[in-house]
């Protein structure tokens, strides 16, 4: 499991840069062919090939990962693939090459593959534009989705996760001199601000509902009234009750300034994962590895997706560890065979029917 890996890690694999994954996804695909046999295809596409794997038969069971990591081109060199006391660290060790590695080396210890599905995305850290279609057709196919995204802390599993999106605002105002006549401008920096309130009073946190500016620019040199500012917009949610309500608040910005205007770009683009996709699974999971714990979590992942189909759905069996998109990003190496074995177990009841 090291090796493969290392060979994961080695090669980068930034999303949107379609000619890393590119060479990603052939490595990843080898690395299923030499465990598992048969071989992988590469499904094309405008955010880069996504890996499918299928063990033949009637499809019951469809294990879904990403091989595209937030880390730009170069972090390796920084940061090269290490394992020292214990711990793995290196580029998308965590979020998710280790999980993947984990789900193929456990696969591989099972005597029949029949039913079993791989399919391993080229774009969920952007949003899966490119992917969500092929990911909601294999999950109804297979009626069942175990996801190898790094486990929540302390090893738990993920039972259900927030809805997750973004929104960008952006205004246009007019320009003027800042010094000569300020008032013959329409200031977008002052609109934006008054916007960034409204935005942020739509979070209920008691409902678990966030709306979280994140990136805001505006304006050109000191000595001009700016024209132009935008707001970019993190939201998450527990329901689709809040989903709705979110989304039609957006809608309902209107500016405050004369003069000013407003566009609102975005949505809730992953529905909520809701603790029911996960019951059964993960009672199953507590079956074969007695002990381990479940919780809902604030990230969003293809999962989500799935959930929201019916499809059961449990999330977080991949790699024990944390720091995920930082640099101390890491991965427990004593717990790689255990995860391995759950993921197979799992695998093996669903192929079955149990």
């Amino acid at each position: 499991m090291i090796a493969d890996l290392r060979a994961l890690v080695e090669v980068e694999s930034p999303s949107r840069d379609v000619a890393a994954l590119a060479r990603s996804a052939e490595v990843v695909a080898g690395v299923i062919e030499s465990r598992l046999g048969g071989r992988a295809e590469l499904v094309g596409s405008d955010g880069g090939p996504h890996v499918r794997w299928s063990g033949g038969g009637e499809p019951r069971v469809l294990v879904l990962g990403h091989h595209d990591t937030v880390f730009p081109l170069g972090t390796l060199e920084r940061r090269p693939f290490t394992v020292e006391d214990g711990r793995a660290t290196g580029p998308g060790v965590f979020d998710m090459l280790g999980g993947l590695v984990q789900a193929v080396h456990g696969l591989a210890t099972l005597d029949d593959l029949t039913g079993v599905e791989i399919l391993v995305s080229a774009d969920e850290e952007v949003g899966s534009y490119h992917s969500r279609e092929l990911i909601e057709e294999r999950a109804l196919a297979c009626g069942a989705v175990l996801v190898p995204e790094g486990a929540a802390d302390g090893g738990a599993l993920k039972t259900g996760r927030k809805g997750a999106g973004a929104f960008r605002v952006t205004v246009t105002g007019r320009a003027a001199h800042a010094g000569l006549e300020p008032e013959a401008g329409v200031n977008a920096l002052v609109e934006a601000a008054h916007q960034v309130r409204r935005i942020a009073a739509l979070a209920r946190p008691e409902l678990g509902t966030t709306v979280t500016p994140t990136v805001a620019a505006a304006g050109t040199v000191e000595n001009v009234v700016p024209a132009h500012a935008s707001v970019t917009v993190d939201v998450r949610v527990e329901s689709a009750a809040e989903k709705e309500r979110v989304e039609a608040g957006f809608a309902a910005l209107t500016p405050e300034l004369d003069g000013a205007g407003l566009t609102v770009e975005g949505s809730v683009r992953r529905p909520p994962m809701p603790a029911s996709a996960s019951a059964q699974l993960f009672a199953l999971a507590r079956r074969l590895l007695p002990g381990v714990g479940g919780t809902e979590v604030g990230g969003g992942s293809d999962g989500n997706f799935t959930a929201a189909l019916g499809v059961p759905t449990l999330d977080g069996l991949g790699a024990v560890g944390g720091g995920a998109h930082a640099d101390h990003e890491y991965l427990l190496v004593d717990a790689m065979a255990e995860r391995a074995r759950l993921l197979a177990g799992l695998a093996e009841a669903c192929r079955n029917g149990r």
